[in-house]
């Protein structure tokens, strides 16, 4: 397999930088580039907070899940994943069986700085606009995190994207998987 064909799949706790590094990604390695919330924004025309709310978490994550098996299927593209989008059975075995899973690793003190003032994060909004100490809202961090590690932890690639200048990230990503994919096509080309 190319690069040109990859399906590059970053994962990670929200405000792990996938937003942000992902079209930068796309870029360098000549992909396309799609957020998977942006694009269930696009197609509800409704937030991601709105939909929670005004439809549930059952709804979104099925049409999460829908949107996903549609972006599957091009060739040549960095997703941004949703933090949870992972932990859905469906989602990972389609991620496995299809691309490289990249998962941007951050500590739980630095998620906190990041989301302690954000009102468009659904499972954290009501602990900002509640205004809780440090201290429970970084329990809350890590109960959330702790459920969903052990699916981060099997992604193909693991990098921390803790308080880094995004152009280092980057290129230490576009250099994993491009090692990766040679890799591959070594493995494939011996067969």
């Amino acid at each position: 397999m190319f690069i040109k064909e990859a399906k590059i799949y970053l994962t990670g706790f929200m405000t792990s930088g996938k937003s942000t590094i992902g079209p930068i990604l796309a870029n360098v390695l000549g992909l396309n580039f799609y957020d998977l919330d942006k694009e269930i924004e696009r197609i509800e025309n409704r937030t991601i907070v709105e939909i929670f709310q005004q439809k549930g978490e059952k709804y979104f994550r099925d049409l999460e899940s829908r949107i996903l098996s549609k972006l599957a299927m091009e060739k040549g593209v960095v997703i941004s994943l949703g933090g949870g989008t992972i932990i859905s059975p469906h989602n990972f075995v389609l991620m496995k069986k299809t691309g490289t899973i990249v998962y941007l690793r951050v500590s739980t003190e630095t998620l906190y700085k990041r989301l302690k003032n954000k009102i468009d994060r659904p499972l954290f909004r009501d602990l900002v606009l509640s205004e809780k100490n440090e201290k429970e809202f970084l329990r809350r961090i890590e109960e959330v995190l702790n459920n969903r590690k052990k699916f981060y932890e099997q992604a193909d690639i693991i990098i921390d994207s803790e308080d880094r200048p995004i152009g280092i990230t980057v290129d230490e990503l576009a250099k994993a998987i491009k090692e990766s994919y040679n890799e591959k096509n070594q493995r494939t080309s011996t067969r």
